[in-house]
């Protein structure tokens, strides 16, 4: 192991990871109360995430001490500043001034982690704490303070330990990057080794060894990362591998077979086509609640599985193409501190009946990563460059009960849509695109007569990684012109609305 990060239940954790790998540096995240293993296998340097928690509260949660009695370089971001204060015999109180958001940390002197920043004067970095760090323990200096954080920034040079007050993982903090890269690479000294390749290589030899000479089946949804795990599995055990593509009835147009075309004929890859339109519209017929119809969703998906495995014969393992943001967004990382904010179909593992083992080689990729190797692959770049696509499908763009006729209807405005960004230039600005039928009528004109028919909401965002999002800023004209193109063309629309909500506090889909 190169970097091992703490996760204190921070719903940030995974950006630490994706900066120290954009530092072409391999890390690893672990909760902090399951630390033993990953400690035995020696990481080179040790980062301690922020946290809910507060230090200040027993029972709350702390580094193990080793941590600090290992010799090597530690950081710890926020909560994990305040726990390794507190554990090397510094103090922690609550009832000060909170900072949230936008602050400015004013250097006071020279330190390998803020090279390459401000060396006088100040440096915009983003704040989210309501406890403060009052003394600081022995050996430790301030580097940098902010105007309610006396010790934004603290350094033990000689045991290479640094405290953070801010979080530099996120893009809020303009140079956060810089101080990660200048800790993993400057202060511990790693080579960047880490890439799309060498991931191929080792995750490769990593599938030859966990299915051996045993029976894999895929779960195609007709995605980038379902696809790009496929390929990946292909190339590491061949044609012990079978491809299950479950045509759900809830893909956009033509998304079938464009899959289908894809594995059959350009990889060779066996591929077993689902067609179970039926099965899903029928459990879902009278179902509202979003989280009801993800359950559903995902209960049928593995019904499908389990009956179409019986077709490949004695299949041990299932492979999907889990990422990152459907693992934090479904369960905690420390399996307490942070909040579960929608569950995702393939996060959770199966029902015991199925035994069957997983098989998730993109589980700490995030989507640009991922992204990133199936280009390594080979994979069409069109094909790698499309927007992410939800499990679930288009069940989840249309609020309220799912039918047949609502997802004509859709699948002609998305097409019209992608089609008008696409004619633009625009596809590759955007990290998401996609239109959504509304579970509202108005009342409209046509011609001469009274319209009553459904609304439909377009939405399109700018993301780094699916973890933080805002709304695409298009022109008028640009959304006049979809506009007209939909309710023209579309039977069943005659309103048009554009959404300008960012990512929090809503979530990039609408279910």
């Amino acid at each position: 192991m190169t970097v091992l990060v703490l996760d204190f239940g921070s719903q940030v954790t995974q950006l630490i990871a994706r900066r120290v790998r954009e530092a072409g540096v391999y890390c690893e995240i672990v909760p902090y109360n399951k630390a033993d293993e990953a400690l035995a296998k020696k990481p080179r340097a040790i980062i301690l995430s922020g946290g809910p928690a507060s230090v200040t509260e027993s029972d709350t949660p702390r580094a193990p001490q080793r941590v600090f009695e290992m010799g090597v370089p530690v950081l710890g971001i926020c909560y994990g500043e305040m726990t390794m204060s507190a554990q090397l015999g510094g103090r922690v109180e609550a009832g000060h001034s909170r900072e949230f958001g936008r602050a400015d940390i004013h250097v006071q002197r020279p330190s390998r982690l803020l090279e390459g920043l401000a060396e006088s004067g100040s440096e915009p970095v983003w704040m989210s704490h309501g406890d403060k760090i009052v003394a600081i323990p022995e050996g430790f200096s301030v580097v940098a303070t902010s105007e309610s954080s006396p010790f934004a920034v603290i350094a033990d040079e000689a045991r290479r330990f640094y405290g953070v007050q801010f979080h530099p993982e996120v893009a809020h903090t303009p140079r956060g990057a810089t101080i990660l890269s200048n800790f993993v690479r400057g202060i511990a000294g790693i080579e960047p080794e880490w890439n799309m390749h060498a991931f191929r290589a080792a995750m490769v030899e990593k599938i030859r060894k966990q299915v051996g000479k045993a029976k894999v089946i895929c779960g195609l949804s007709g995605g980038v990362d379902s696809s790009v795990a496929a390929v990946l599995i292909h190339e590491a055990i061949g044609d012990q591998l079978t491809c299950i593509f479950v045509d759900t009835g809830l893909m956009r147009a033509g998304e079938a077979d464009e899959v289908v075309t894809l594995f059959r004929d350009h990889y060779n890859i066996p591929l077993i086509h689902a067609e179970a339109a039926d099965l899903f519209l029928g459990r879902l017929k009278g179902v509202s609640d979003p989280e009801q119809k993800r359950k559903i969703i995902g209960a049928a998906f593995i019904d499908v599985f389990d009956k179409e495995s019986h077709k490949v014969g004695g299949a041990e393992f299932l492979a999907q193409g889990t990422l990152y943001p459907d693992v934090i967004e479904s369960i905690s990382a420390t399996g307490g501190p942070s909040v579960t904010i929608k569950s995702h179909h393939n996060v959770g593992g199966l029902p015991a009946y199925m035994k069957m083992k997983l098989v998730e080689p993109l589980r700490e990729l995030f989507k640009d990563e991922v992204r990133a190797l199936g280009r390594e692959l080979g994979l069409p770049p069109a094909f790698v460059g499309r927007h992410p696509f939800p499990g679930p499908g288009l069940a989840i763009r249309i609020p309220g009960e799912i039918t047949e006729e609502k997802l004509e209807i859709l699948r002609k405005a998305d097409v019209i849509y992608l089609d008008e960004i696409r004619k633009a230039g625009l596809y590759d600005q955007i990290w998401q695109a996609f239109a959504v039928l509304l579970p509202v009528r108005t009342v409209g004109v046509m011609g001469d007569g009274r319209t009553y028919d459904h609304v439909c909401a377009l939405r399109a965002v700018t993301s780094s990684d699916g973890m933080t999002a805002d709304y695409y800023p298009f022109e008028h004209s640009f959304l006049g012109r979809v506009s007209t193109r939909i309710v023209n063309e579309v039977r069943g629309i005659n309103r048009v609305v554009y959404d300008v909500t960012s990512k929090p506090p809503g979530t990039i889909e609408w279910e």
